[in-house]
């Protein structure tokens, strides 16, 4: 059955019988995703990619997409099947998917920094765990059992990652986030309203990640940093609070570089160019915090 033909079945079944007239593919590192449009209205169909059953648990994922539906800050859910990974969601009208020369200017840091603020003080506990260094393990291990190489510096760089997880990281007080607001997973409806989108990888965890992760997404500059810090937390920033931004610079790369490499088993050298050049700039951002 092509994508078409199950996206049609998908939508017709959980729909109400709705009819498909047209399906456009829409972009996406690990599913295949499609803007389909029916006699009942416009929806987003997701259909989860090659491998990804192995490395995304998707009951998890689905917790916490409700919870971003609940707080609105991500489109209407209309079915989720935890044991597929299929889902259809609201497609939002008038809406601009961000990237990242969006992300730079100063009025769409000021709504991200909110809608962060809005979800790490939601208060709940998703009971959905994001363990930095188990999962860099379970990539690991995929790379190895997969047949791939590891960079010469490896054992240089566990060696800090073991020092941040027992100097910084039974520290975090952790709430739910994201994990993986890269700027494509941000769509702004009109002036004022920014949603977050595709929770596989959200969960419970430092806070900072979130906020680290898309000044690496978006590559801002000390300035832009400022702004995003400064309106997330709604003051001055505290130097402590700096530098767990920057730790998680650091960790973010780190596990985003190895998930690159498990990609790469599938999808060949542009993954591994992906994992290279975040691997690249994991190494500066930790020479600079190791002074």
């Amino acid at each position: 059955m092509t994508d078409h033909e199950q996206v049609a079945k998908i939508v017709e079944q959980q729909l109400n019988g709705a009819k498909i007239s047209d399906t456009e593919r829409m972009g996406g590192l690990t599913n295949r995703t499609y803007l389909v449009d029916t006699d009942a209205g416009k929806y987003v169909v997701r259909l989860p990619g090659e491998g990804t059953e192995e490395l995304i648990n998707r009951h998890d994922e689905k917790i916490s997409t409700e919870l971003a539906c609940d707080i609105d800050i991500d489109a209407k859910l209309y079915y989720f099947d935890a044991d597929k990974g299929v889902k259809i969601s609201q497609y939002i009208d008038n809406a601009e998917t961000m990237h990242p020369e969006d992300m730079r200017k100063d009025e769409n840091i000021i709504l991200v920094a909110k809608v962060f603020r809005k979800l790490h003080d939601s208060g709940v506990d998703t009971k959905v765990p994001f363990d930095v260094i188990d999962m860099a393990e379970t990539y690991e291990k995929f790379i190895s059992d997969n047949g791939g190489k590891f960079y010469d510096d490896y054992n240089d760089v566990k060696e800090y990652i073991n020092k941040v997880k027992s100097d910084y990281l039974p520290s975090v007080i952790k709430a739910p986030c994201h994990n993986d607001p890269l700027c494509e997973n941000w769509v702004k409806q009109g002036n004022d309203k920014m949603y977050l989108v595709d929770w596989e990888y959200a969960g419970m965890n430092d806070p900072m990640w979130d906020v680290a992760d898309i000044s690496i997404e978006a590559d801002m500059d000390e300035v832009m940093d400022t702004l995003l810090l400064e309106t997330y937390f709604g003051r001055n920033v505290k130097p402590e609070e700096w530098k767990a931004f920057q730790i998680n610079k650091v960790l973010i790369d780190y596990l985003w570089s190895l998930w690159g490499k498990t990609r790469a088993v599938f999808d060949g050298e542009e993954m591994e160019e992906y994992a290279r050049e975040r691997w690249q700039r994991m190494d500066k951002n930790r020479e600079k915090l190791e002074g």
